[in-house]
Parts: C-alpha cells; sequence; structure tokens
C-alpha cells in the first residue's frame, strides 16, 4: 500500500503573498479524496524529527538560529525565506514525516509513500536557509537511512526546475547516497552545472541533466530516463528517494520547462520502474515545488494515482470492484 503524508499543520507556516504560500497545497488532499485516491493509501501518524536527527544534516547553530527567529515571532531567514511564528515547528513535523515515511518503507511495512509537505527543503545548506526551503526533509530522511537504519545505498532523483543545491552538498563527497537532479539552466541556484559530479569518495556519484528552456518534453523525459537508468545502474540503490517539483508545468509561475499536467503521468512510472528494477519498489516521494495553485491538484493527483496503481500491479493491494484508481 502507499501511504499518504499530510496534516493541515502544513498551513500554519505562514509566508503572506509569497510564491511558497499555504494556498499552493490547501486544495489538493480534498482533490486527491474526490479521486477516491486517499482512501486506498495508508495515513499514519509521525511525530517531528528529534533534534539530534536534524542535526544529521544541519548545523546545531543554524537550529538553534531558526527556533529563536520563530519563537521570536518570525522574520525572514534569508531574502526569499520566511519564517513565522509557527515555522519551526511546521518545518520540523515535515522533515519528521519523509523520516517516518523512510523507516516504514525500509522496514518493509509498506513499499512507498508520498509526502505532500511544506515548507520544501531542497535548498537548505548545512548552516542556512535558501530558497523558500527551512530544513532539507530529503537529505535529513536519506541520512537517516543511511546513519541509523543502516543502508550503503541511496538514490535520490530530483525533477524539480531548480538545481537541489542542499542536497547535492549534503551528500557532496559521500558515495551511500547518489544524487541525480534534471533542472532548468541557466537558472536559479546558478548550480547543478555538468562538471560537477561529487569529490572524494563521492566523485561520480552526483549528476547533473541542466536543461534549457524551450527543450521539447520528449527530450526532457528521454534524457531523464535514460540518466536514470544509468545512474541507478552505478549506484544500484536499496531505496529511491524523489524531490518532486511541479514547477516544470508551463504554467508555473515561478519556474517553467514546458510540461504538460498530463507529463507527470511518464515521469512518476518511471521512477517507479526504476524501484521495481532495484529496490523492490522502495520509493519516498517528496514535494518540493510548484507554485500554480489551479494545476498543482491536478498534477499531485496524477502522481499518487500512478502509485496507487501501482500497489494492484505489484499484488500490494487488490482491486475495488475490479477498478483502479484514476485521476481526471
Amino acid at each position: 500500500m502507499t501511504l499518504f503524508y499530510y496534516d493541515p499543520v502544513f498551513l500554519l507556516h505562514q509566508t503572506g503573498s509569497h510564491p511558497e504560500s499555504a494556498e499552493r497545497i490547501r486544495a489538493i488532499p480534498d482533490r486527491l479524496e474526490e479521486e477516491g485516491l486517499l482512501q486506498r493509501c495508508g495515513r499514519p501518524q509521525w511525530k517531528p524529527v528529534p533534534r539530534n536527527v536534524l542535526q544529521l544534516i544541519h548545523s546545531p547553530r543554524y537550529i538553534d538560529e531558526v527556533w529563536s527567529l520563530a519563537k521570536a515571532g518570525g522574520g525572514d531567514l534569508d531574502h526569499d525565506t520566511v519564517c513565522s511564528p509557527d515555522s519551526y515547528d511546521v518545518a520540523i513535523s515535515a522533515a519528521g514525516a519523509v523520516c517516518d515515511a523512510v523507516r516504514r518503507v525500509v522496514q518493509g511495512e509498506d513499499r512507498r509513500a508520498m509526502c505532500l509537505i511544506r515548507p520544501p527543503g531542497h535548498h537548505a545548506l548545512r548552516d542556512r536557509a535558501m530558497g523558500f526551503c527551512i530544513f532539507n526533509n530529503i537529505a535529513v530522511a536519506a541520512a537517516t537511512a543511511v546513519w541509523q537504519l543502516g543502508l550503503d545505498r541511496v538514490l535520490i532523483a530530483d525533477w524539480d526546475i531548480h538545481h537541489g543545491n542542499g542536497t547535492q552538498s549534503a551528500f557532496w563527497d559521500d558515495p551511500r547516497v547518489g544524487f541525480l537532479s534534471i533542472h532548468r539552466w541557466p537558472f536559479y541556484p546558478g548550480t547543478g552545472d555538468e562538471d560537477e559530479i561529487g569529490e572524494g569518495a563521492g566523485l561520480g556519484y552526483t549528476r547533473n541533466l541542466p536543461v534549457r528552456y524551450g527543450t521539447p518534453r520528449s527530450e526532457y523525459l528521454h534524457r531523464l530516463g535514460d540518466a536514470l537508468d544509468d545512474f541507478a545502474a552505478k549506484i544500484k540503490p536499496q531505496l529511491i528517494l524523489l524531490s518532486a517539483g511541479f514547477d516544470t508545468h508551463r504554467l508555473d509561475p515561478v519556474g517553467n520547462l514546458g510540461l504538460e499536467t498530463e507529463d507527470f503521468g511518464p515521469l512518476t512510472r518511471m521512477v517507479l520502474d526504476l524501484a521495481e528494477t532495484h529496490c523492490g519498489g522502495r520509493l519516498v516521494s517528496v514535494l518540493e515545488g510548484g507554485y500554480n495553485r489551479q494545476v498543482m491538484p491536478d498534477c499531485l493527483a496524477i502522481h499518487l494515482a500512478e502509485m496507487v496503481r501501482r500497489d494492484v500491479l505489484s499484488g500490494d493491494e487488490p482491486p475495488e470492484d475490479g477498478s483502479e484508481a484514476a485521476a481526471g
């Protein structure tokens, strides 16, 4: 069964008129329920990430900085990352959700999970916020898989329109976590060129696919599919984590690489197939970007529907009334 992580607490990270606001995800759960998808998912309870786990990626000084700013009433962590009075608690709940999903999937309770969380995380660095991101949710979860659950081969794929510089930095010299990012180039945050491949023991365990604006959708899908197959053959992952950004959609106000809503179906199947081939289907998907409030519910419905369909195809869940869950 696919696990689904969401809680209204994620709406309490208040950012005003900022693109990364609660409104970008508010309508998504209702849409997923209307499509019959949430009824097909497990809905676990989880706890906020403990400080010692957060410190696997972030410095104690930075964690204290976020806590202190939130408790003081909030403010700006950097020029585009807002901290409100509840932001610290929301951020540790978001990271906790992803860590819980990883624990359950690695321990074999379930094989797939989708985390509809905010704030996003893949730009957050060890000692500072960046690009709407406070704590690096997916990096903390990967560190949990390696340093607490004993895995030694994790693959993080990132299809957000922006390069996941924070995630790349966290595992730059660590061969236990491979990082592959496809992203618009040149574009924010200015990292992610093809020659960024890691260093030391991690040399060759980072791969970047910079894509120029105007690249045909078919070429984008083909390049990512080939790169994922090649990289996974090298990594031989025991677990795949996905930074799932939906700001590559042609209507996204922050990004836009020309993708259509329906493209997130084959994109999701691509990663599901990779997980089936290499790690028994073990996949945790984590929301990153995506800022068009009208298309986000459609994109997430397609994404989760593919995961739920895989439950039926893999025998993790029997079909209900002979039919499969579908997104409209």
